[in-house]
């Protein structure tokens, strides 16, 4: 048997077991300056919403748009919010497509923790890009799902993509 190491998920195995952080990780992010966008994953910031990589992807590319304002509120959310939220939305899918030629995407919002929102007060919108055969045995019997390429990688890739 092939061993497989994926040392950063057991940051999100435990997460659990640390104790309740009185801040929302969204808004820590965009909040910090643009100096730590590369530290905290951010590809892109725009008027109303951003661009990030999810830190536990389910898939290499996993990015989230979310918006600056810390709301789980979609139907009250701002029509320019909701518009850009939905054009960087495209725009990660183009871009994705064009760098990692998937055959094709996942995109949702889980609203509320019982609809599998793992940060449930602060909205945000998945882009995950899938290829034939990415779903194996390993997530469904060995409960591992092997991402492969390093997030930094990821983040150089998409990154300059975002540039005007």
């Amino acid at each position: 048997m092939e061993t497989k190491f994926t040392p950063w998920r057991m940051r999100y195995i435990r997460r659990g077991d640390l104790p309740a952080d009185d801040g929302c990780v969204f808004c820590a992010m965009h909040e910090a300056t643009p100096e730590h966008d590369a530290a905290n994953l951010i590809l892109y910031r725009g008027a109303h919403c951003f661009v990030v990589l999810n830190l536990f992807p389910y898939n290499t590319a996993h990015t989230m748009v979310l918006p600056y304002a810390h709301t789980a509120d979609l139907v009250g959310l701002a029509a320019a919010t909701a518009a850009e939220l939905f054009a960087l939305t495209q725009r990660c899918v183009a871009l994705i497509g064009a760098e990692y030629q998937p055959h094709g995407f996942n995109l949702g919002m889980n609203l509320g923790s019982m609809a599998g929102a793992g940060i449930a007060e602060h909205l945000h919108m998945h882009i995950v890009p899938r290829w034939s055969g990415d779903t194996n045995f390993m997530p469904i019997i060995g409960q591992t799902k092997l991402i492969p390429e390093e997030l930094e990688a990821t983040y150089d890739r998409l990154q300059a993509s975002f540039r005007p």
